[in-house]
């Protein structure tokens, strides 16, 4: 019965019941919204609103961005443009605890954002990327949360990263503000 109703799921598309308006400063400017996915990841949507709610990832940087692969941000505790640590920017979380997985078969592709976590599957906390193409080895290993349904051109716009890691140099762009919607 899951895999049917994973079936539906792929079919009809996951629901979205919340979103995101995030307005990004830097090398792109503009606002992007994300469709966050309630019935496939709740947990994940839980946190993730919780934690825009709180204000918390205003002013928060991309960190990590691959040209062809993705844009990670999501570093409540060392990401902040103003009072971070960018020499740690990508490895803390919010106050919150770690989430547990809740894989799905939606594919990365374009446009979907997934939540970011070390090499433990159940280690997802406030970071998250989105994709630039699709990445389908991701698949099965990390959680889909939504995807960007209006500001792609935002997101291609994004500052990218040097390196195999994909850090960025310098001045990064930066949510500058992250709003809950209905």
């Amino acid at each position: 019965m899951r895999n049917l109703a994973a079936a539906l799921v792929l079919l009809a598309g996951p629901a979205a019941a919340s979103g995101l308006d995030i307005t990004i400063a830097g090398e792109a400017n503009g606002t992007i919204h994300i469709d966050l996915f309630e019935d496939v990841a709740p947990l994940h949507v839980e946190q993730i609103t919780k934690i825009a709610n709180d204000g918390d990832y205003n002013g928060v940087v991309f960190h990590r961005v691959i040209d062809g692969f993705m844009a990670q941000t999501g570093d409540v505790k060392n990401g902040l443009l103003d009072g971070g640590n960018m020499a740690m920017a990508g490895t803390g979380g919010s106050d919150y605890g770690n989430i547990v997985a809740e894989f799905s078969d939606l594919p990365f592709e374009r446009g979907v954002v997934g939540m970011a976590r070390s090499g433990h599957p159940d280690s997802a906390n406030s970071q998250f990327f989105i994709m630039f193409a699709p990445g389908y080895f991701l698949n099965g290993q990390y959680t889909v949360v939504g995807e960007v349904t209006e500001g792609m051109d935002v997101v291609d716009a994004i500052k990218r990263g040097m390196g195999p890691n994909g850090s960025v140099i310098g001045q990064p762009d930066v949510m500058e503000t992250v709003v809950v919607t209905e």
